[in-house]
């Protein structure tokens, strides 16, 4: 996808780290945007900030684990828009603990959010790009925990390998048509995914006993991540190149080499 032109764009958890970027980097690439997420404050506050950069934009609030509040957000960017092009499903929240100890409200919350809710916006927008017509691009952010899993956040590292799996999918049923789809694999970034809790429903009841430790590990190592504009910069070029998967990490690549050379050694004995 090359023109970006006044078309419109769809973002979820765009209220801040790399929904906020993505949505600014689209803005400024003269789309019209909808800004969804279920923090409505910060949402009028990322709104009014993306304004102040003459972005044509707007916001919804949107919980994207459940079905019926994202097929929502879909008709009201539509009904806004007319025509929607880009969507980024990137919302993510992150619970931590021992595996053995994760809570069935913790399961169904990272599993709702970051795994269910790429379905849902998929099966919201997918049929309204191919009845437009005129093309358009999906993005899905995954993590490099896809493949390279860390202990105490199993939840987390199993939806970014479902992500990952799933746009896989989607990329290979929409071979030759002229819908792209990219999957991002980013390393540690600066945004407030450790915060994820801030924004945890009720109905998903109380967190994992002891995950505030591993959250707080995992908060030292964002506070050091690559900027969250730098990794949406990658993501546009992507979008143009029409690249699936999205790297924005260099200095992981060893780490992958290996994870890979290990699949590769262990063949042999199939």
């Amino acid at each position: 996808m090359q023109d970006f032109q006044d078309k419109g764009a769809f973002v979820t958890g765009a209220a801040s780290g790399l929904g906020f970027a993505l949505a600014r980097a689209l803005g400024r690439a003269r789309m019209k945007v909808m800004l969804a997420d279920i923090d409505v404050d910060a949402l009028e506050n990322a709104v009014a900030e993306l304004k102040k950069d003459q972005i044509s934009v707007r916001g919804v609030e949107c919980d994207v684990s459940d079905r019926v509040s994202v097929q929502r957000a879909a008709a009201e960017t539509v009904s806004a828009f007319g025509k929607v092009h880009v969507v980024c499903s990137n919302a993510a929240v992150f619970s931590g603990g021992a595996l053995e100890r994760i809570t069935p409200g913790d399961w169904d919350w990272v599993l709702g959010v970051n795994l269910m809710g790429f379905g849902y916006v998929v099966q919201a927008f997918l049929p309204h790009i191919k009845a437009h017509e005129q093309g358009g691009h999906i993005v899905a952010t995954a993590s490099l925990t896809a493949m390279l899993s860390m202990p105490g956040i199993g939840p987390y590292n199993a939806t970014k390998a479902g992500i990952l799996a799933l746009s896989q999918t989607l990329a290979a049923e929409l071979s030759g048509s002229s819908i792209g789809v990219s999957v991002v694999c980013p390393g540690i970034m600066r945004t407030r995914i450790a915060e994820s809790a801030r924004n945890r429903p009720k109905r998903f009841g109380e967190p994992t006993a002891g995950s505030q430790g591993a959250m707080n590990t995992f908060a030292s190592l964002v506070s050091s991540g690559m900027d969250p504009d730098e990794v949406a910069g990658k993501v546009m070029q992507g979008i143009k190149k029409n690249q699936l998967y999205i790297f924005t990490h260099p200095e992981w690549r060893s780490a992958l080499e290996e994870y890979f050379q290990g699949i590769l050694a262990a063949y042999p004995t199939a």
